[in-house]
């Protein structure tokens, strides 16, 4: 009787067994059925009927995490989640083109991606990103239809005398890190001088008196605010991780620990039209010389102006950006190269 008794349990398992795969299997294409749906169902319009543009403009080097978080904040697209995996699915991350753009909520996922590869800007805007350095900016004018000599007058500091913006940069130094990033409207009477004055009134607008004072207790002028905020946009572009760049660098600064930046000693290098190297020798090149570099390397954000008023209260000395986009930290030098070695192993081999 026991041995009936196994062997009609022994019948039965394999029943339970297939059971339990079938069900599985069920259940395992019913969810991947139903995510299925909700990622289609995410790429659709958010809004069909809101055909009213949002401007949005995509930085130079921007991820696609940042581009679908800013499209989502700005209530252009359903999901960013669902943006990231369809720019992924169709390999198109690295045709993304900075720039201004109209998007509306009643535009696809598929339609905004498209404009963003094929670099459909705004047309009525000339757009200063962030980042860019004065020589830059000239060439963009220029692109926009502005005459190379408007242009070289437009971007004269002796012709904004007594600008407010302007009342703490050296007397000599060009517009370097003042032409905030933002993008202006035009038409067929606008002056090349207009659009830098306009950039010129927005930088003066972000350095409010509060922030000149958060300056002074970092112990920075203006102008030196100014330098440091132009580095920190370029090492990275989360505000979490600018706030800890901008305590590393602040930390270095008192102690008199070297920058060591990549992208001043780059800036010096296309400066002097040499190819951009961390290696070039020159004032720049804080990897040789301590303290700040002469100039800003680029314009500035309110983000990285906030993050040098404000920095975090962390104790870092070191950070290097990983080749995934995440920013390591670290106190020590050994942790550091343990970082390098762990996390930065295609970009720092460049």
């Amino acid at each position: 009787m026991k041995y009936t008794n196994q062997v009609a349990s022994k019948k039965r398992w394999p029943k339970r067994v297939l059971l339990l795969l079938v069900s599985g299997i069920i259940v395992i294409t019913g969810a991947t059925v139903g995510v299925r749906v909700v990622y289609n169902q995410n790429l659709q319009p958010l809004n069909a009927a809101d055909t009213k543009p949002r401007l949005i403009t995509v930085a130079e080097g921007a991820s696609v995490e940042d581009i679908a978080a800013a499209l989502q904040e700005e209530k252009v697209i359903r999901s960013a989640w669902a943006f990231r995996l369809y720019v992924s699915s169709k390999e198109v991350a690295s045709d993304l083109k900075a720039g201004s753009y109209d998007l509306a909520p009643s535009q696809s996922v598929a339609e905004i991606v498209a404009q963003l590869t094929h670099g459909k800007v705004a047309t009525n805007l000339v757009t200063i990103l962030p980042g860019q350095r004065v020589d830059q900016i000239r060439k963009r004018l220029i692109q926009d239809g502005f005459s190379e000599k408007d242009v070289d007058q437009a971007l004269d500091p002796a012709s904004y005398a007594g600008h407010p913006a302007l009342v703490d940069k050296p007397g000599s130094a060009s517009l370097e890190g003042y032409l905030y990033p933002e993008s202006y409207q035009k038409d067929a009477n606008t002056s090349a001088k207009t659009i830098v004055k306009a950039a010129l009134d927005q930088m003066n607008d972000h350095l409010t008196p509060d922030l000149r004072s958060a300056f002074a207790k970092q112990g920075l002028s203006p102008y030196q605010a100014i330098i440091l905020a132009s580095i920190v946009e370029k090492e990275v572009s989360k505000q979490e991780d600018r706030d800890q760049v901008a305590q590393v660098f602040l930390s270095r600064l008192r102690i008199g620990m070297k920058l060591q930046s990549d992208a001043t000693a780059s800036y010096g290098a296309v400066l002097a039209g040499q190819k951009s190297s961390s290696s070039f020798d020159s004032a720049y090149n804080t990897y040789n010389y301590a303290g700040l570099p002469p100039t800003p390397v680029s314009n500035v954000t309110a983000s990285s102006l906030k993050a040098v008023a404000n920095p975090a209260a962390t104790s870092w000395l070191y950070f290097v950006s990983g080749d995934d986009g995440t920013t390591h930290f670290s106190k020590t030098l050994a942790e550091h190269e343990a970082n390098v070695r762990q996390y930065c192993t295609k970009l720092c081999a460049q």
